[in-house]
């Protein structure tokens, strides 16, 4: 009979006090999700001293949270490789490194290239710190309850790493949130040399048998398909021979993995990981969520400082209603569906009637004098929604058998909830805005001539202006409506698909007996 012990990290040197080691541990995930290759709050400072497009700055955030989704494949195996002492150590260097080369170069290759390799080392900190504390969380290994603690701290961090950014290079530079994320990060690295000791913790384990060449195709699959979509509206899409190659490159490289995980012993994501329903059924449904919450990076930045006028400051404030609806969110996950086992899916329509909510809110209410406490509670909504439904996704892939599926599975969701879904989500939206707007402003300037009295009171770049304004306005608003009635017909999905009005065993022809009916048919008429 097993004797149940205390927890403990034993990992820390023994004058360490027990009560107060997990809570270091927070510190440095903490730190370690403030930390990044770009931060692209300060996109437009960034620009303006790099002499780089803000395309260039979105795809060097992207490729952060690529090389970030590639950890979760081998993240049992480096745990059980490496020391937590040393896997620290590793990575705090790594980042100070990465932090140095994106604050100087103005290449953009080597820019995207640090911020992959950045993400990959940011989750694998994350995922060593975030083991060490699961007991300590829920004791019965509930990744539900787990889940919920990760998700706050991931989301909430990226509010704060915007405040953050904004408030540094307000005051002084941009620079200066690279320099104060690698003087924490230096905190760490004398914390990690001080405070822990090289323990191993189970039985060292070799990298072998890692198919790191299907990593790095994997890797260079998502990019090239985020190069398609960031780029897609500056190069005039498939007019433009950069996106036809990128397109036929991401195709390639595509159905190369797919070849190779048909053969291989163990292919870095193995392709019966792609068949479980709970795999493909949320990839799926991150891109719709994504796309529903597209406004928020395609139009609403635009809207709030162009239209209503509001500086970076103002701007940057709202984080904190987004970060308050996150910690709502999580905080009614955890009491609901993680204590008390409310169903998969009521919790996904109470978090996408929740994103609904947001984009009525913003279809009724968008004006030119919207005051800025009416944007208060569908940021709110929108934190509270997203991070349920990021909750419970996470959650229903424990469905998935653990080895090696389940590691694979966190990587595909991971591909399309951090980086694919919001870009795929963001070149969709926006380019149906611009289609949107460019026809509006046919329509409202149809009738603006000469002869048109009121035309004659403005001077031609006035006129121009103000229509452009008028037709974006009427764009959005379109905007939010059809994504209205494309979340309310995916919560009737979810309804009729548990409902009992569902038939559970209809009595149908299978496809066996129709190819028979079908090839008899032709006999006898051939």
């Amino acid at each position: 009979m097993h004797k149940n012990t205390p927890f403990s990290i034993p990992s820390f040197r023994h004058f360490v006090p027990e009560k107060l080691r997990p809570w270091i541990i927070i510190i440095f995930v903490i730190i370690f999700q403030l930390s990044g290759g770009v931060y692209l709050a300060a996109v437009s400072e960034m620009v303006g001293s790099l002499s780089l497009m803000q395309e260039d700055i979105k795809m060097a955030g992207y490729a952060s949270l690529t090389g970030l989704a590639l950890t979760f494949t081998l993240m049992f195996r480096l745990k059980f490789r490496f020391t937590t002492k040393w896997i620290l150590l590793i990575c705090c260097i790594a980042i100070i490194i990465g932090n140095l080369i994106c604050m100087h170069t103005h290449s953009v290759p080597v820019l995207v290239a640090t911020c992959f390799v950045l993400g990959f080392f940011r989750m694998w900190a994350t995922f060593a710190c975030n083991t060490q504390i699961q007991l300590w969380l829920t004791p019965v290994r509930d990744l539900s309850i787990f889940f919920c603690f990760v998700n706050v701290l991931v989301q909430g961090c990226m509010q704060v790493s915007g405040l953050m950014t904004v408030y540094t290079a307000f005051l002084s530079s941009w620079e200066y949130a690279h320099l104060i994320i690698i003087g924490l990060l230096g905190l760490v690295l004398s914390a990690v040399l001080i405070l822990f000791r090289t323990r191993r913790e189970t039985r060292k384990l070799p990298l072998y048998g890692i198919d790191w060449l299907g990593g790095l195709m994997w890797g260079l699959t998502v990019l090239s398909v985020l190069f398609v979509c960031v780029y897609g509206e500056h190069y005039d899409w498939w007019a433009s021979t950069n996106i036809r190659a990128a397109t036929i490159f991401a195709v390639a490289t595509l159905g190369l993995n797919l070849w190779r995980a048909s053969f291989i012993r163990h292919p870095y994501i193995a392709l019966n990981t792609w068949t479980f329903r709970v795999v493909y059924m949320t990839f799926i449904a991150y891109i719709v969520i994504d796309i529903l919450l597209a406004p928020a990076h395609v139009f609403e930045h635009a809207y709030m400082e162009s239209v209503l006028g509001y500086d970076s400051l103002n701007l940057i404030s709202l984080n904190w209603i987004m970060l308050a609806g996150i910690a709502v969110g999580c905080f009614f996950t955890w009491q609901t569906f993680a204590l008390r086992k409310w169903r998969y899916r009521t919790m996904n329509v109470i978090g996408l009637s929740a994103i609904i909510a947001y984009l009525l809110l913003f279809y009724f209410g968008i004006d030119y004098n919207l005051p800025k406490t009416a944007l208060m509670l569908p940021l709110f909504l929108r934190g509270f929604g997203y991070v349920v439904i990021a909750i419970c996704f996470l959650t229903i892939l424990t469905r998935v058998p653990f080895i090696p599926n389940f590691p694979q599975s966190l990587t595909v969701q991971a591909f399309v909830s951090a980086s694919l879904g919001t870009a795929v989500g963001n070149a969709v939206v926006g380019r149906v805005l611009k289609i949107a707007v460019k026809w509006n402003s046919l329509y409202f300037g149809a009738n603006l001539d000469n002869v048109n009295p009121i035309a004659r009171q403005f001077t031609p770049a006035e006129l121009y202006g103000a229509v452009q304004q008028q037709a974006l306005m009427v764009s959005m608003k379109e905007i939010y409506g059809w994504l209205v009635l494309l979340g309310i017909f995916c919560i009737l999905l979810i309804l009729i698909n548990e409902s009992s009005f569902r038939p559970r065993n209809p009595i149908e022809p299978t496809a066996k007996v129709l190819r028979k009916m079908v090839m008899s048919t032709y006999r006898r008429f051939s």
